[in-house]
């Protein structure tokens, strides 16, 4: 009789061949086997009778501050938040303090994580100004996602808001870059804008053009150069549209609160949602999901980002930008699949499958043999209500608190590790980088 570590039964696997009641064996921290174990035996048998498999949620855009301001994340806490959320693995923002423009701080951020998250992860390098020459050797780094430039909406070495210099960065690459992309000329020519009789914050002056115009500056650059681009947190109709024509060099990720929330929620939420780039009014959300539907989204990304409440609660535009959402990213949109706004298989796709492919991460995405044994485990008819205090992120809140989703994550294993089951974290943090085809 063959033996496992491990067997999860009688569970409903999601995958890149469909969906079909399966049983996965894992030996070593690897997938070894996936079909009827019934008769097989294991150091420990996990019943998934009613549940979902997924193949390992990854979330590739989160901010968890450190090093620097660790008052309201670190990456503990905030790696926690991911596996409580069912995410098994997150890529890592550069804007921490000292920024992660250099070789050195890379191998520092892989030293902090390394067994003291509690999912596997991988680091954002910034592309800055002075170390766009040596992007080529910083993407190739252990631990590092790829290279991640602002053309808007940040400060110091990290803003890159001239073509010249996004060029640079271009023509020195090898593997896909990600961009925030927005104007910055524009937005600061439009800071300061508010909504009439609304003293909440709704920033109107982060308009669709900011964004728009960027995009496609930035699409002319990646033509010129033959370079491949992932264009952040998509958020106008227009994008959408115009990013369609050029799926041969760009990928396109959304958040769940640009699919979730509109303009019309700032009267209930204020400062709350405010955003780089802002939650806006619900045509552009339908434009969202419409790029859903169609194929132009490729990923899914929370762009977690915590404040502490209480500087949240200053006055727009003092109150900071971002909120929390590597937790809620999972529950949100299992309550989007329940709605028949997409299909489980399209949310793998967008989670899993997805990053894996533009990425190219290795042994991650799907559930395969020999690949790493890292699962999201869900029940999709579980009826739950968000709540602070379910959110570990050290900030403890977030603007979904009381509501009420259908879809819920159960269980989350890393690497064969059973992190997470029904609320609780089981084991000791052993996050690891991801490893990446191109940089092996």
């Amino acid at each position: 009789m063959t033996s496992y570590d491990l067997i999860l039964r009688g569970g409903t696997l999601v995958n890149q061949d469909g969906v079909f009641a399966r049983d996965v064996g894992i030996v070593g921290g690897k997938i070894a086997f996936i079909g009827d174990l019934a008769a097989a035996s294991a150091g420990e048998i996990v019943d998934c009778r009613g549940l979902h498999i997924l193949p390992g949620v990854i979330d590739s855009q989160v901010h968890f501050r450190e090093p620097g301001p660790v008052h309201k994340e670190d990456l503990q806490t905030g790696s926690a938040a991911a596996v409580l959320g069912g995410v098994t693995a997150v890529f890592e923002m550069p804007n921490t303090n000292p920024l992660t423009t250099t070789p050195e701080a890379v191998a520092d951020k892989v030293s902090r994580g390394t067994n003291r998250m509690h999912c596997d992860f991988a680091f954002w390098v910034g592309g800055t100004h002075d170390n766009a020459k040596h992007v080529a050797e910083l993407e190739r780094l252990p631990g590092a996602a790829g290279i991640k430039v602002f053309m808007g909406s940040s400060t110091g070495s990290l803003l890159i808001a001239d073509d010249a210099g996004v060029a640079e960065v271009l023509k020195n690459i090898r593997r896909r870059a990600a961009f925030h992309s927005e104007d910055e000329a524009r937005l600061n020519q439009r800071m300061g804008e508010r909504v009439p009789g609304d003293a909440a914050s709704h920033p109107v002056w982060r308009d669709e053009l900011t964004a728009l115009t960027s995009t496609k500056r930035l699409i002319a650059l990646a033509e010129q150069h033959r370079a491949r681009v992932h264009v952040l947190h998509v958020t106008t109709a227009e994008e959408i549209e115009f990013l369609a024509g050029y799926k041969h060099l760009a990928s396109v990720e959304v958040t769940p609160h640009h699919l979730t929330l509109s303009a019309d929620d700032y009267a209930r939420l204020g400062t709350l949602i405010q955003m780089n780039p802002p939650v806006r009014a619900s045509r552009h959300r339908d434009a969202l999901w419409q790029g859903v539907a169609q194929g132009v989204v490729d990923v899914l990304g929370s762009d977690h980002a915590p404040h502490t409440l209480e500087e949240k609660a200053k006055p727009y535009p003092e109150s900071p930008s971002g909120m929390t959402g590597v937790q809620t990213l999972v529950p949100t949109l299992l309550d989007h699949v329940n709605a028949g706004r997409l299909t489980l298989q399209r949310f793998v796709d967008l989670t899993s499958a997805g990053p894996a492919r533009l990425f190219q991460i290795a042994g991650k995405g799907r559930i395969a043999k020999g690949y790493d044994a890292d699962f999201t485990i869900v029940d999709l008819n579980r009826v739950e209500t968000i709540r602070n205090d379910w959110i570990a992120s050290r900030c403890g809140w977030t603007p979904y608190d009381g509501k009420q989703v259908k879809g819920w994550p159960v269980g989350t294993f890393v690497r064969g590790a059973k992190v997470m089951w029904e609320g609780e974290i089981l084991a000791p943090a052993t996050g690891r980088p991801v490893r990446f085809l191109e940089a092996l």
